[in-house]
């Protein structure tokens, strides 16, 4: 059996595992339900534009804003994208809007009715308010600006955090239940390492390109503002290979991590430090989010450019070639990385007296395979 082949045969193994676990199936519904709940039920839940009722004696009455024409007060509301539905008189405007076929009303005057609060988009369309020029406008909805951010750096740290703490708990169970030692007499421990990461990387890859794409169509069949996807679409696209490097650049180290220790318990402690790592560009990123300096300098740490450089590319902050850049500056940090997870996996994986120090495992790796 060659090196390739015995990757082939670990990482299906895992995958047949994995693919009937119900945390895993569980989590994947889980977000997606997330996706489909902030992208399409909005729209759902929306009643949709203010249905006023706008009498005949009321409709063509003219309006004058800051000395100008502004139109009549059925064009002006029609123009602000209200439902406009034009009753016969002014009774027939109020019994509309007491028998809850409308939301508002307008009748001769014009003046305003309503049920308990009075309707902020009619009154707004209908008041003289002066014309804003912004000479500097945000490109981005603040609340997108917020939600899209946390939404990305939500997604890196859950899925790194958990899958990754699934791989260092499978390495240690194999240990514990001595499995391990018939793994290693079938097939190189480099194959079994590299299958285990290559089946958890494609299931994690799988699952955020699945959210990717329901969010994605969710965005088109609520309509969202096309600006709004347009925004959205290249940071997710960039986001994507910056996951599947982030991830495996953590992936080995949390196989190296699991085969430390021998016993489940042990795996938290033993974790710690590699928790941290994940933990606090999580934090960094979400604290620093509106520091340009602060995210320029996060988009090229590789524990963190997996979530800043999508972030400023989402806030239309970082040049073409910047993305490229940390993407490189990333694959390097995935080698040298995994170099040091196989190392560690490799020194400590046949050890099953106890907890093995990482200098220990540093300095005597397994010659088997």
């Amino acid at each position: 059996m060659t090196t390739f082949q015995a990757i082939q045969l670990v990482a299906a193994r895992e995958l047949r595992v994995k693919l009937r676990d119900k945390t895993f199936i569980f989590s994947t519904v889980f977000f997606l339900f997330i996706a489909v709940a902030s992208t399409v039920l909005p729209a759902l839940f929306d009643g949709g534009p203010t249905k006023v009722a706008v009498s005949n004696g009321a409709a063509g009455v003219p309006l004058q804003r800051a000395g100008l024409d502004a139109g009549t007060v059925g064009a002006v509301l029609q123009r602000a994208e209200l439902d406009v539905r034009t009753v016969v008189d002014d009774a027939a405007a109020e019994r509309a809007l007491r028998d809850g076929d409308v939301e508002a009303a307008v009748i001769a005057g014009p003046t305003v009715l309503a049920m308990e609060e009075a309707p902020s988009d009619v009154v707004s369309a209908l008041s003289a308010a002066p014309s804003v020029r912004l000479l500097e406008p945000d490109e981005v909805d603040p609340f997108l600006k917020f939600i899209v951010p946390f939404a990305l750096a939500f997604l890196f740290f859950i899925t790194s955090f958990t899958f990754g703490l699934q791989i260092a708990q499978s390495v240690t169970e194999e240990k514990q239940t001595r499995i391990v030692e018939i793994l290693v007499a079938s097939v190189p421990v480099r194959a079994l390492l590299a299958g285990k990461v290559a089946a958890l990387t494609l299931l994690a890859f799988g699952q955020i390109a699945l959210i990717a794409l329901v969010a994605t169509v969710g965005m088109r069949i609520a309509d969202v503002d096309a600006h709004v996807v347009s925004l959205v679409g290249p940071a997710m696209g960039w986001f994507l290979p910056f996951f599947t490097l982030g991830f495996v650049m953590l992936a080995t180290l949390w196989a190296g991590v699991g085969a430390l220790v021998t016993r489940q318990e042990d795996v938290a402690g033993a974790s710690t430090p590699l928790q941290m790592a994940v933990m606090l560009p999580f934090f960094a990123v979400l604290f620093l989010t509106d520091n340009e300096a602060a995210m320029r300098i996060l988009s090229y740490i590789p524990l963190s450019s997996p979530i800043a450089m999508p972030i400023r590319l989402f806030n239309g902050e970082a040049a073409a070639w910047e993305p490229i850049v940390s993407l490189g500056l990333l694959a390097i940090s995935a080698v040298i990385f995994l170099g040091l997870g196989a190392r560690i996996y490799e020194g400590s994986l046949l050890r099953t007296n106890g907890r093995t120090s990482l200098a220990a495992a540093w300095r005597s790796r397994s010659s088997v395979g």
